[in-house]
């Protein structure tokens, strides 16, 4: 059986963000994750955006996915993450 991998292709969710960034790019959650972000006085842990968005952030485990996701938000330039672990939203 041969495959088609020319027809596969990695679709990029979050897409990395530019100078005019279009705030509506990132699927939904992201966006919430980003709202939280924004409103919070300066830094803020994965644990607090963690609790506004009604998580178990007494269990460990349960806060690692939403690490990844505001990491992830980082890497493409939509948040900052800084040396001690917390993140801040980007200057506009």
């Amino acid at each position: 059986m041969k495959r088609n991998w020319a027809a596969r292709r990695a679709i990029l969710l979050i897409p990395h963000r530019s100078e005019n960034p279009n705030e509506a790019a990132p699927p939904a959650g992201y966006r919430r994750i980003l709202a939280i972000v924004r409103a919070a006085d300066g830094a803020i842990q994965v644990r607090a955006v963690g609790e506004e968005l009604g998580l178990q952030v007494t269990v460990r485990g349960k806060l690692e996915p939403l690490r990844a996701k505001m990491t992830k938000l980082a890497d493409r330039g939509w948040l900052r993450k800084r040396g001690d672990g917390r993140f801040t939203a980007h200057s506009q």
